[in-house]
C-alpha cells in the first residue's frame, strides 16, 4: 500500500526538505504553505499522515488539526520551535497523535513517521475485520455469531435458548451499556413489561451456560439497582 504524506510548513526550506526526507523513503508527498491550503488538499486527496508546523501565516495548525479531526482519524505529527507550544498541545488534547521538536534530524522523523503508519494501518486492519465480520460479535473468548445462531465459549459451542440468545445479542451489540430487565423484556418480548422475574432467571441460565464460574461472572455484570451489562473486553 503507498501511503501519501501531507507536509503542512510555511517555511519554504523546512517543507522542501522534509518533502525530499519522505519521497526517499518511497512515500507519496503532497505539501501546502498553511493550514487553510492543507484542509483544501485533504478534501480531494486520500491523505495517510499529516506533517504540521503550529505557527503558521492564514490558519495555524492547531485550528486545522481541530478542523480535521472533525471528519478525519489518520495520524498526525506536529512539529514544533516551542516547549510552550506543546504543552498547549496537550492541554488541549485536540488530536495530535505525536510531535517532533525543531530541529530535528531526517531519522528521527523517519522513525516516527513510520511508527504512526504502522499504527495507523493496525487501525485500519481491525475496522477492516469488524467490517467483514459485522455478524460476528466478539467479547473476551465469548463470541456470537447472528448470521449461524451460534455461541462459543472459548470456541466451545454453547447452547442457548431463542431467548437467551437474544438477550445476550442485545448485551453484545451494546458492551458496557446497561440495560434494566424491564429494557430487556420489552426489547426481547415486545411488550410492556409487568413481571420481570423472568429476566432474572434467564440471566442466571445465561450464566451457567456462558461463565465458567456463575457466581463470580467474568461477562454479564449485575450493576446493582439499575441492571445488567456486558463487559467491555479485548478478544
Amino acid at each position: 500500500m503507498e501511503h501519501t504524506v501531507l507536509v503542512v510548513e510555511d517555511e519554504t526550506g523546512i517543507r522542501k526538505a522534509i518533502c525530499i526526507y519522505m519521497k526517499n523513503q518511497g512515500y507519496r508527498v503532497l505539501d501546502a504553505p498553511n493550514g487553510k491550503e492543507a484542509l483544501e488538499i485533504i478534501e480531494r486527496e486520500p491523505v495517510h499522515l499529516a506533517i504540521v508546523d503550529i505557527m503558521m501565516p492564514v490558519m495555524d495548525g492547531i485550528t486545522m488539526v481541530m478542523k480535521v479531526r472533525e471528519k478525519y482519524d489518520f495520524p498526525i505529527l506536529f512539529l514544533s520551535a516551542k516547549s510552550e507550544d506543546i504543552d498547549k498541545i496537550n492541554g488541549l488534547n485536540i488530536g495530535a497523535d505525536d510531535y517532533i521538536t525543531k530541529p530535528f534530524t531526517s531519522l528521527e522523523l523517519i522513525a516516527r513517521v513510520r511508527a504512526q503508519l504502522r499504527r495507523y494501518e493496525q487501525i485500519l486492519s481491525l475496522k477492516e475485520n469488524h467490517y467483514e465480520n459485522k455478524d460476528c460479535y466478539v467479547v473476551g473468548d465469548l463470541e456470537l455469531n447472528t448470521l449461524t445462531k451460534e455461541v462459543r465459549v472459548e470456541n466451545r459451542i454453547v447452547h442457548l435458548t431463542p431467548k437467551e440468545f437474544a438477550i445476550l445479542e442485545l448485551l453484545m451489540k451494546n458492551p458496557g451499556r446497561v440495560y434494566s430487565a424491564e429494557q430487556i423484556y420489552e426489547t426481547i418480548w415486545q411488550e410492556d413489561a409487568i413481571n420481570t422475574e423472568t429476566i432474572m432467571v434467564h440471566i442466571r441460565k445465561l450464566r451457567e451456560k456462558i461463565e465458567a464460574n456463575p457466581k463470580k461472572p467474568v461477562y454479564i455484570k449485575v450493576v446493582w439497582g439499575i441492571g445488567y451489562k456486558i463487559e467491555r473486553m479485548e478478544p
